[in-house]
Formats: structure tokens, sequence, C-alpha cells
């Protein structure tokens, strides 16, 4: 028993990403072609660089001819390279590499990542648009869509900020987009890019406001309320 489970242990362990197995059929390999690569790996982990055909034939169900017509498909593909190295006498020998695929898994990586990004930026969008046209009470004109985008797009103002700005407005009780714009370019000029830069940044200028009416007044007013406009 004992020595079925060091038999089972000393066959080791191999390291796969995950994102291999979610990602294979976008890479445009099918499922035989998958298990080879993973053969591949597991002769080069275990110190076999080189696999002929007929090892990793045996090891699934298909012939050694397909095995063969495989790899070759693979090289042409660009999933696995045959790299010349030579050993300490100065033999040549041969390796399979995997970079390849390693490669073509990162820029797939990478273009799941853009695309992610690109869906939600286009809701955020959407949500802002959505959120303008609530607190306009109408649908915007062409006019108010193009400073959207070009507050975005040009002036790249995260839409968070944007609504942030949309927010100081409401509550300053001066709704339009040109006293927007100018909130917008007031931060930007100041370097706010965050909601809490901004929440910050508002509350300094509200603190000076009820400095200015304190010197002001000689006789008590009630203070300026403060409005925590940035807070949910």
């Amino acid at each position: 028993m004992k020595s079925n489970i060091l038999a089972w242990l000393h066959e080791g362990n191999i390291t796969i990403p995950a994102l291999l197995f979610s990602e294979y059929r976008n890479l445009n390999l099918n499922e035989t072609e998958l298990v080879l690569l993973l053969n591949i790996l597991t002769f080069i982990e275990k110190g076999n660089e080189f696999p002929t055909p007929e090892e990793l034939s045996a090891r699934m169900t298909v012939s050694i001819s397909d095995c063969n017509e495989m790899l070759r498909r693979l090289i042409q593909r660009g999933y696995i390279e045959i790299i010349d190295q030579y050993s300490h006498d100065g033999i040549r020998f041969e390796k399979y590499s995997v970079k390849p695929l390693w490669e073509k898994l990162i820029d797939q990586f990478m273009i799941n990542n853009k695309a992610t990004k690109e869906i939600d930026k286009q809701a955020e969008e959407t949500n802002l648009y959505t959120c303008f046209e609530k607190e306009f009470g109408r649908p915007l004109s062409p006019f108010e869509c193009e400073s959207l985008g070009m507050w975005m797009d040009d002036d790249h103002h995260d839409p968070v900020i944007i609504k942030a700005a949309l927010r100081e407005a409401v509550m300053s009780g001066k709704l339009n987009f040109r006293y927007i714009d100018r909130i917008l370019f007031e931060w930007k000029k100041n370097g706010i890019k965050t909601i809490e830069q901004a929440k910050n940044h508002g509350r300094k200028f509200r603190q000076k406001q009820m400095q200015k009416v304190n010197v002001k007044d000689d006789v008590h007013h009630p203070a300026v309320p403060f409005y925590n406009w940035l807070e949910q």
C-alpha cells in the first residue's frame, strides 16, 4: 500500500494555467490537441523535453501517425516549436518549447481584458447619460450629448467624476452644462481625478464660504448648510 502511494507521489504534479482550459477553444485548439499539449508539458516537467510521437501516442487514444500529424500542425500554426540546444559536451539535441503557446494565451487574456473594459466603459457611459436625463427631466439635446462625449473622450474625465460634477450642480441649484463644464475645468486645473479628492475639494470650498459669511456678518446667522453631495 505504502509503495503504491510512493509511486503515485513519484509521478509528480504539473501546474497548468486555468486560463488554458477556459480559452483553448478561442485559441482554435480542439480537445485532442489540448491533451497532446498537456502530455508534452508533462514530459518536459519530468525531464523528457523531446518526447517522440510513439511516447505521446501511448498516453492517448490516437495513433502514432495521427499524433505525428498533430505535432506537425501545432508547429506550423505556432503553438509549439522545436529548438536546437547543445550539451556541455557540445552534443546537439532538440527539444520542444511551449513558449509560443503561452504567448498566444497571454494575447488572448489581453484581448479578453480589453473587451471586458470596453463593455464596462460602455455600461458606464450609458449609465451616465441616464443620470443626466433623470436630473434634467428630459432627453438630452444633440449638443448636450456631444458635450458629454467631449468630457470623456477629449478631456478624459472619468464618468464617476462627471456624475460628481452633476451632483454638485444639482446641489448648487445651477443645473446646466455650462456650470458643470466649469466645475470639471476647475477640478482638472486642481488635479482632481478621484471621488475622494473631489469630496475634499468640495468640503474645503464650503468651509471657506462659511468663514466668509462669519467674517462678513456680525450678527449670528444660521450656518451655511454642508452638503456631502458625493455620499450615497
